[in-house]
């Protein structure tokens, strides 16, 4: 932000202008109140300003906390289920490319220094580390001078302490090391530019205080790593390092979701093809944008307002985030996917997949409704598409227009509270659906929970993608004019890369390159067919949209986040 100056010359040609509006007032007395008024706007707009950049992961809650859990007791790590775990790390020489001429790692090879364990990520495996008796917290450790090391703990939120029930609560951890200290959460970092504090080192011997999860439930676990630092490091002092103190805070009453200061954080890139350079720039970069929901899922970018729209199916609301100044965000449309009493029963009641037709009319896959809806300008809502054959649908995931208006929609029942054994599912099969003038078309059943899908640059060929732990693969068709598919093939298969997650969204580049939600991350495949490299941020990213007004920006819906990444090639959107 631009700093605001406001000089003697701008207040008298305000005063002129003053003055001739109130000729009869003293000049003294008009300049006096001119300058108050001055004053005062002054003050608002810095006042503003600082608001405006406010809301970052390290702005804990002040006051006193609701309950306290002392890390550094028995008893406190007892009621955590915890375990910290410890490790020296190491200064190792890596390879690495010199500043090219755009400035970034493009230049000739060369060496540099890193450091080994990075145990940042919340899948390091630390079951090898040795284990600390919480009491020595305060033991000194590492190997003096130069040195870092690493402190691990995973923590288990427990139902009520004190009689105070935890379930909403804000979380905050604090912690002070000797000398600096910085904190992973959930095998994320994020840090705000200007940031001081929180995540990152605050200063000498100072606490890090930051927010680890704005509302947490019962049973729910937090990885926290933090990453020890002996200083000043341009004068390694003799001693230590050594953990002053470490403790949870639990507030009651927090407001969630919230935009933050976009805060860059964590990301890997496995480049498997040099043509991925082409697409990833050399040196990435991943912001969060906004937290604290319960699932993001379904963005869509809109041209005309330039915001973007997303869906939290689990709290049946879609959000507006508008990315001007700090971010804003704003609840669009509540009871997004479902307005049945029994709402308790559904895990993801709310709106999944959302798009634009070629009217710009907002279209809405309902889970708990079971239907695909459009957005008027009115605020009512027309169903495009409920039944097949006289029997419900189960709940709409994903979807896509094709340039002649004809609708494209995934059907699998993970909307439905039992899934696949719901009694309320009436189709036998997951099926992919084509609507257009009223009329609802299957055009295939080949997956068993097909997903995200997305044509062609050209609309000659179309994807589907399926959520399948046993089946984690993505199919190609040919598109016929009538809007059918034919030779159907597979087009990449994950099956074997393992992990927890399936395939889940899926979009396409100009250059017909498909982006596909799979195991570990973003995977990127070239339109032959080719695994280009995959994106893997701190959290999974499970949809996705491109926005901003060169459409080469990913925003990503991952998990309890939203972020974003500037890419090279411009994305297809409707």
């Amino acid at each position: 932000m631009t700093p605001l100056s406001i000089d003697g010359s701008l207040i008298r040609a305000w005063a002129i202008e003053f003055n001739r509006e109130h000729r009869d007032a003293p000049t003294n007395a008009s300049l006096r109140r001119l300058r108050f008024a001055v004053a005062f706007i002054f003050g608002v707009l810095v006042f503003l300003a600082g608001r405006a950049f406010a809301e970052t992961n390290a702005d804990a809650p002040s006051g006193k906390p609701d309950v306290v859990i002392d890390l550094a007791t028995k008893e406190g790590v007892d009621l955590i289920k915890g375990q910290w775990r410890y490790s020296d790390t190491k200064i190792i020489q890596v390879d690495f490319k010199a500043a090219g001429p755009d400035k970034q790692p493009t230049g000739k090879p060369i060496k540099t220094y890193d450091f080994t364990p990075h145990a940042g990520g919340a899948d390091f495996d630390d079951s090898k580390w040795e284990k600390l008796d919480p009491t020595t917290l305060d033991a000194r450790r590492s190997t003096g001078r130069i040195c870092f090391n690493w402190y691990r703990i995973n923590i288990t939120i427990p139902p009520r302490v004190n009689d105070v029930d935890l379930a909403g609560a804000t979380a905050v951890f604090e912690t002070s090391i000797d000398d600096y200290a910085e904190i992973w959460v959930d095998g994320e970092m994020s840090r705000a530019l200007g940031q001081s504090g929180g995540s990152v080192v605050k200063g000498w011997n100072a606490p890090n205080r930051l927010i680890i999860n704005r509302s947490i439930q019962p049973g729910q676990k937090i990885q926290l790593a933090i990453f020890g630092i002996n200083g000043p490091l341009s004068n390694p002092p003799t001693n230590y390092i050594y953990m002053r103190e470490a403790k949870l805070e639990f507030y009651k009453g927090g407001v969630v979701p919230v935009a933050i200061t976009p805060s860059e954080v964590n990301v890997e890139i496995i480049r498997k093809d040099p043509a991925l350079d082409a697409i990833v720039p050399p040196n990435p970069k991943i912001f969060k944008l906004a937290e604290g929901f319960k699932f993001t899922e379904g963005p869509v970018w809109d041209r005309k307002g330039g915001y973007l729209l997303f869906s939290d199916p689990n709290n049946n609301t879609i959000y507006k985030y508008s990315p001007e100044g700090s971010g804003q965000l704003t609840v669009f449309r509540e009871k997004s996917g479902y307005e049945g009493a029994d709402i308790a029963e559904y895990g993801q009641p709310g709106s999944n997949g959302l798009t634009f037709d070629g009217e710009g009319r907002l279209t809405i896959n309902q889970h708990g409704n079971r239907r695909v809806a459009r957005l008027e300008s009115d605020g009512q809502l027309t169903v495009l598409a409920d039944k097949f054959e006289d029997k419900r649908l189960n709940s709409p995931n994903d979807l896509v227009y094709r340039s002649d208006g004809t609708l494209f929609f995934t059907d699998p029942p993970f909307g439905l509270p039992k899934f696949f054994n719901d009694p309320r599912k009436e189709l036998p099969f997951s099926g992919v659906f084509a609507a257009k003038d009223g009329k609802v078309t299957l055009v295939s059943k080949d997956l068993t929970g097909p997903n995200g899908l997305a044509f062609s640059p050209d609309e000659k060929f179309f994807y589907v993608d399926d959520w399948d732990d046993h089946k984690k693969v993505v199919m190609r068709y040919e598109v016929q004019p009538d809007g059918s598919l034919k030779n159907g093939k597979l087009f990449f298969d994950m099956t074997s890369a393992g992990t927890e997650d399936a395939l889940d969204g899926m979009k396409v580049d100009k250059a017909g390159n498909l982006y596909v939600s799979g195991p570990g991350g973003l995977w990127i495949l070239s339109p032959e067919g080719n695994h280009l490299g995959t994106i893997i941020p701190p959290k999974h990213p499970h949809n996705f949209a491109w926005g901003d007004a060169d459409g080469k920006t990913l925003y990503m819906c991952a998990r309890s986040g939203l972020y974003r990444m500037k890419l090279n090639i411009e994305g297809i959107r409707p």
